[in-house]
């Protein structure tokens, strides 16, 4: 930790994660309490959830979507990481002086479609404008509110040993869209980001009687990041095999062009899941379509993720501790 913020504390990686234990902890009714994607409060009529989230990606437009295509996707997708179905949206948007009204309206349009394909409907917003130089473009706000529908809470305290870890699809596209939207950079075959809801896909789960140990959306940091913060919350190792994990030829070479790790990539419409091995096969059956796969198992109890080569040897997975790519989501 420096004496001042930097751009890594904002990075998803271990120097956000000291930001938040050091400085922000203070302010939760429970200090020790394990942090999710959402918050599940009681209320009168049921169970809810409630998250908030703000974006900052730059460039604001990229192939595959844009700020409100993540917006509305992001917060919906943090909804669905605790077994709730998303169901309101707030949206706050802090324009910058001189931004394009044709813009502006391009990313409206995309926050309308991305609330219908959620199934969510936005009920109250905010605007603020902020002078020439001070905003980059747009900045949005938004939180969320979804009904509870998993039987059993998902979290990092259900996880226990010989649980398998599936992915949805594959990694990687996101942080590489946004690479070469930022850049200028030509990519054949051109990637678009995957940025995509993903309660469909959960509530499918549900129905099948599939049940979510924890669930995690692979955002910031990657799957890298998600892995470590389940293993530390858990206190379990996570072994992982790294040639089961789906990487498409392109973002590989990409990767490999630049000296990125696919694992680290940001994703928008992926997440990985822990189901007990009695599961596993109703799960992957179902994850298919998505492109989904089975990447490893839940070891002995522990503080770590093991990365087990193609060659057959091991090598610890750690999370960035500063930023790959600044402004990705």
């Amino acid at each position: 930790m420096s004496e001042r913020i930097r751009l890594a504390h904002g990075g998803g990686g271990t120097v956000m994660q000291q930001l938040i234990d050091r400085e922000f902890r203070c302010l939760y009714a429970d200090p020790e309490q394990l942090l999710h994607d959402a918050a599940c409060v009681e209320w009168p009529h049921g169970r809810l959830a409630f998250t908030t989230d703000s974006y900052v990606v730059q460039p604001l437009e990229f192939a595959g979507g844009d700020i409100g295509t993540l917006a509305v996707c992001g917060t919906a997708n943090d909804l669905a990481m605790v077994g709730a179905r998303p169901l309101h949206l707030s949206l706050g948007l802090i324009l910058e002086e001189g931004l394009e009204l044709v813009l502006l309206r391009r990313v409206i349009a995309s926050l309308a479609a991305s609330a219908r394909a959620c199934g969510v409907t936005i009920v109250t917003g905010d605007t603020k404008v902020v002078e020439r130089g001070k905003g980059d473009g747009i900045f949005i706000n938004t939180s969320g509110i979804g009904r509870l529908e998993a039987p059993e809470p998902i979290g990092p305290a259900a996880i226990t040993a010989g649980d398998q870890l599936l992915v949805s699809g594959d990694l990687g596209r996101h942080g590489v869209a946004i690479l070469a939207a930022r850049h200028g950079l030509d990519l054949q075959p051109p990637l678009a980001s995957d940025c995509a809801p993903l309660w469909p896909l959960v509530e499918q789960l549900l129905a099948l009687g599939v049940r979510l140990h924890a669930l995690r959306d692979l955002t910031r940091g990657g799957l890298a990041s998600a892995l470590q913060e389940l293993s530390t919350a858990a206190g379990f190792e996570l072994l992982v095999e790294e040639s089961a994990i789906p990487v498409l030829e392109s973002v590989a070479r990409c990767c490999e062009l630049l000296g990125f790790e696919p694992l680290h990539l940001a994703n928008e419409g992926r997440c990985l899941l822990v189901v007990p091995a009695a599961d596993r096969q109703a799960a992957l059956k179902l994850l298919e379509p998505w492109g989904g796969a089975w990447i490893g198992a839940v070891g002995q109890p522990g503080q770590r993720v093991l990365l087990r080569t193609a060659f057959g040897s091991e090598r610890l997975l750690v999370p960035l501790s500063g930023e790959l790519l600044p402004r990705i989501c």
